[in-house]
């Protein structure tokens, strides 16, 4: 298992984080990546009607315009990542994922050892009220789902993730929603990429209000999309191996 503390591997990675009205809390996201491993900070903007570009830019990020759902985002933000980073990771700009852990999930992948790493969120360290019951049964039930189809458990569906760029493009992920993040981790299994969760702290969002449980409309329409990306790909091809 890795360490949170695990020495980095000062190879760059490029640094996807998909936003959408999240002034309040990008800026310290920023901050708190470390400048000397993250070589390429890309900001995928949504379409934030508050200052979230301009705080992002200021902040030494690069920011892509990338249209509307989660999954758009963080595809416009691996296709825009520096063709000398072999390593891409994801993680969301509110403030909740340590971005200062970086090393824990990119160093695995780095190393040659992994293919994907996953944050798990349920197995670490977590903030009281940083996630919500039905947060933690949603992982729960669909690490348990994937477990069934391909033999590959997972604890979690958290969005800090750190994925080798080839076996990224294997995985020809389409979906523009909140289920790229299932989408990813059911095709990796399939694909048959060498996985590893890492248990890392969480915490509260640390400001602004979640696009997802921050609402009854928000949980349903990401909990049908998850459920509905789940039945796409388990019925559909594997990606190549």
């Amino acid at each position: 298992m890795t360490s949170p503390d695990a020495t980095p591997a000062f190879e760059p990675v490029s640094v996807v984080i998909p936003t959408l009205n999240e002034a309040e809390t990008i800026g310290t996201v920023l901050a708190e990546i470390p400048r000397a491993f993250a070589g390429d900070l890309i900001v995928a903007d949504g379409g934030s009607r508050d200052d979230t570009r301009e705080v992002a830019a200021a902040a030494g990020a690069r920011v892509i315009e990338a249209g509307r759902g989660y999954g758009r985002a963080c595809a416009a933000g691996a296709a825009a990542a520096r063709p000398e980073c072999r390593v891409v990771v994801f993680l969301d700009g509110d403030g909740a994922d340590r971005a200062d852990l970086i090393a824990a999930v990119a160093g695995p992948v780095l190393a040659g050892e992994k293919d994907f790493v996953l944050a798990s969120r349920t197995r670490g360290e977590r903030e009281p009220g940083s996630m919500l019951w039905h947060q933690v049964l949603a992982g729960r039930l669909a690490g348990l789902g994937i477990g069934a189809l391909t033999g590959v458990s997972y604890s979690d569906m958290c969005a800090f993730r750190a994925i080798d760029r080839a076996a990224l493009a294997r995985l020809e992920l389409r979906e523009m929603t909140y289920g790229w993040n299932i989408e990813m981790q059911m095709q990796a299994a399939r694909a048959r990429l060498r996985i590893a969760e890492v248990p890392l702290p969480y915490r509260r969002r640390a400001g602004g209000t979640s696009k997802v449980a921050g609402s009854l409309g928000g949980t349903f329409r990401a909990g049908s999309r998850i459920v509905t990306t789940f039945l796409r790909v388990a019925t559909g091809p594997a990606p190549r191996r």
